[in-house]
């Protein structure tokens, strides 16, 4: 199991947002680079990266710290947020990226999801961020309408590597997981789930690797990990059992 420390971006910082609103933000650091660092010299091999300006907007000028991300560290880097054409994805695979996410594009434009597994194997995996079991997108301001296990479903056969779940009324909030929303998705296909939104101690990321074994292959933590409300090193302990 992978636990992943999270660095959101937004105008060029290092944010938590609540709910994911972008009006209810709490900057953490000016520098994401010096942050990612941070989590390397904690013994984290992957770390979780959205650009929330990409996914709110569809384009930012966060990619360069993206890159220097990848230059200065040797982290292996998840990346989500605006990632809605091929010509991106070739893009952040060729500055180092390990796994690109892909979330409003795919509800937009299924066939998109199709080649983008296509051209690049075991690299897509697909972010399902929803509200009451309801497919959220373009930054979670929209609703989609989309069913959220019907969704998973699809993407396995399509072909990404991954899924990642977030309940969007749990993110930010620090109010623990929904691990039984988390389960039906984990159940319901035969990929890896990673858990996001929500993690709040450490008690529960002790849920997320008891259920492991259910199908969940990773953790992402944010807000709990910057309030130093989960130690990262027995984290990173508890995961790798």
């Amino acid at each position: 199991m992978i636990f992943f420390p999270a660095i959101d971006i937004y105008q060029g910082k290092c944010v938590r947002l609540e709910k994911g609103d972008f009006e209810k933000k709490t900057i953490f650091n000016e520098d994401p680079v010096d942050q990612a660092k941070f989590f390397e010299d904690m013994g984290c091999n992957w770390i979780h990266v959205v650009d929330l300006d990409g996914a709110k907007n569809g384009s930012s000028s966060n990619f360069k710290i993206v890159e220097e991300i990848s230059l200065k560290t040797n982290l292996k880097i998840q990346f989500g947020g605006g990632v809605r054409s091929i010509e991106k994805i070739k893009s952040l695979l060729a500055i180092g990226i390990e796994r690109v996410v892909i979330g409003t594009k795919a509800i937009n434009d299924i066939s998109f999801l199709d080649v983008a597994c296509r051209d690049f194997p075991n690299k897509i995996v697909i972010g399902i961020d929803a509200r009451k079991g309801k497919v959220s997108i373009e930054g979670w301001t929209k609703d989609s309408g989309v069913n959220a296990n019907e969704l998973a479903i699809n993407a396995e056969k399509k072909g990404v590597c991954a899924i990642i779940f977030t309940d969007i009324d749990k993110d930010g909030l620090m109010s623990g997981p929904n691990i039984p929303s988390t389960l039906e998705i984990a159940k319901a296909v035969n990929i890896p789930v990673i858990v996001s939104g929500g993690v709040s101690a450490i008690e529960d990321v002790i849920e997320v690797k008891e259920n492991e074994g259910s199908g969940i292959g990773g953790v992402i933590c944010g807000r709990a990990v910057y309030d130093k409300k989960v130690d990262i090193k027995e984290a990173l302990k508890i995961v790798r059992l």
